[in-house]
């Protein structure tokens, strides 16, 4: 029978077991053997991270003709406008592909929220908003490079989804079976 963890991965944190000298891992939160994590995100974003024992699911999870839906929540600097929410809806030409549509709305600053550490930098000249993206792909930095193509740069990106799994109840750095 197929196994499932929900890790909610802090800032920082690199999606491996093996360690590379400079910045903590999974070996460093998760001492359960035989779990591997059904997809990654990248060091300098938080969240909901998928470990299964199973092989099988862990490739269902991540396979992009599954299409699972994630949602992000993402930290931008500046204020869009309908005009770039719905480039976003449309889905963005990056320079090496385009991504599919996403379904984005602006948010206000989730209520389960932790602090990051180090925390982000503030400007009081520049505003900030919240967006809540939800997309089928997941390339490297995807979400990122999407919301700097249309002038909104991302200071702080968190996975909150992946298909029915959520971070709810979970304290950055914290784990629980799914």
């Amino acid at each position: 029978m197929s196994r499932i963890l929900l890790f909610n991965k802090p800032f920082g944190v690199v999606c491996q077991f093996s360690h590379d000298g400079l910045h903590p891992t999974l070996a460093d939160y998760i001492a359960l053997p035989d779990f591997y994590p059904a997809g990654r995100l990248d060091t300098d974003s938080e969240g909901l991270l998928v470990l299964t024992d199973d092989g099988k699911l862990q490739h269902q999870i991540t396979d992009p003709k599954h299409k699972l839906a994630k949602t992000y929540w993402a930290q931008v600097e500046g204020v869009p406008d309908e005009v770039t929410l719905e480039s976003l809806r449309r889905g963005v030409k990056l320079s090496d592909f385009t991504a599919l549509p996403a379904e984005v709305r602006v948010i206000g600053e989730p209520d389960q929220l932790w602090p990051r550490n180090p925390p982000i930098r503030e400007r009081k000249s520049v505003p900030v908003s919240w967006l809540e993206l939800t997309i089928r792909e997941g390339k490297n930095r995807q979400v990122r490079r999407m919301t700097a193509a249309v002038g909104l740069p991302t200071l702080r990106l968190i996975r909150y989804r992946i298909g029915e799994w959520t971070l709810n109840g979970l304290k950055s750095g914290q784990l629980r079976f799914g």
